[in-house]
């Protein structure tokens, strides 16, 4: 037995937070909703997609946001996500170097989860 890959990372959001998050993820981070199984949605939440990444929100009623513990995501074009994200009014926050990346940012989705963007070194 042994682990092969991450399936998905799931976040937590409030009540009633899905169309925030819609906007967000959908939109700047160009991730693609995808369905929830029936038996699963009527939990509230949404999921999102591209490639193999795969990142779910799921509805807590006693929500706090993740600041510590964080997704990582690749970016191809880091400088250009983060002109979209500041023209959408997000805040970003430059991290520091990192070996191996180009680029490091951290951005808060619309409920305050940190989120981390890395861009690799050519």
């Amino acid at each position: 037995m042994s682990i092969t890959a991450l399936h998905h990372v799931q976040l937590a959001m409030p009540i009633g937070g899905e169309d925030a998050a819609r906007e967000f993820f959908a939109g700047p981070l160009g991730l693609t909703e995808v369905p929830k199984p029936a038996d699963m949605a009527a939990r509230g939440g949404c999921w999102f997609e591209k490639g193999e990444v795969r990142l779910h929100l799921g509805v807590e009623a006693d929500f706090r946001p993740a600041r510590k513990a964080h997704p990582a995501l690749l970016v191809e074009d880091l400088p250009s996500l983060v002109d979209r994200l500041r023209t959408n009014g997000t805040t970003l926050a430059e991290g520091d170097p990192l070996e191996g990346f180009a680029h490091r940012w951290f951005v808060d989705d619309p409920f305050g989860n940190r989120i981390e963007l890395l861009q690799p070194a050519t």
